[in-house]
């Protein structure tokens, strides 16, 4: 059996003002806090990327977060798709 078998992964495409508002570091803290592994990224188009893997009710809650995001932030769209299972430790940023 799969270490990982309870456990799904997105990939989430988060559009507005979302970078240079902490967008990451806030994402990063809300899904640790959920306990999910992945990461967030900034893209060059201006968006952020969110992949992250775990328990599918914590994946829901990040996905709901991620429509508002920190205070700073104003998310105009997330899309998120389901993703294959990546390995991780925990939840990072990536530059």
């Amino acid at each position: 059996m799969s270490q990982y078998m309870d456990e799904v992964a997105v990939r989430c495409l988060v559009r507005g003002r979302v970078q240079g508002v902490f967008f990451r570091a806030a994402t990063c803290a809300r899904a640790s806090a959920l306990g999910l592994c992945g990461y967030a990224r900034n893209l060059p188009d201006g968006r952020v990327e969110v992949y992250a893997r775990g328990a599918a009710g914590s994946l829901d809650q990040l996905r709901d977060w991620l429509t508002r995001g920190p205070d700073l932030a104003r998310v105009d769209a997330v899309e998120c798709a389901s993703a294959p299972l990546e390995a991780a430790e925990g939840f990072t940023i990536r530059y």
